[in-house]
């Protein structure tokens, strides 16, 4: 007599080669995910780092260069405030983020003068 199970012989194998593109999509994204809440931080950081050496007087290229090393590709603007010193930093991250277009914007304050 035959087993009942034998027509399904091979099941599993198809099974897991049709899911296991998704779990590796879903993967990738949720990697991704992290990846850019992580740039989002550092971004932040460092536009405090920069409102706070833009407050002290501090030359805004020796700023930049700071800037540079913190978080590579940021572009920085300077803004006054009253007697605050800004610092807006903007980032397109490479990788698929940057591919669908999504850009990190990061703004710090500063009290003019202040240490």
């Amino acid at each position: 007599m035959r087993s009942p199970w034998r027509a399904d012989r091979g099941s599993v194998v198809a099974e897991f080669a049709v899911a296991l593109p998704a779990v590796l999509l879903v993967f990738l994204a949720l990697m991704s995910g992290i990846q850019f809440g992580a740039l989002a931080v550092r971004l932040n950081d460092a536009a405090a780092d920069a409102a706070r050496g833009l407050a002290r007087g501090d030359a805004t290229a020796s700023v930049a260069a700071r800037l540079a090393t913190q978080v590579p590709g940021a572009s920085l603007q300077r803004r006054a405030d009253g007697d605050l010193v800004c610092a807006e930093l903007a980032l397109t991250p490479g990788g698929a983020s940057g591919l669908l277009g999504i850009s990190l914007e990061a703004r710090s304050c500063a009290l003019a003068g202040g240490l």
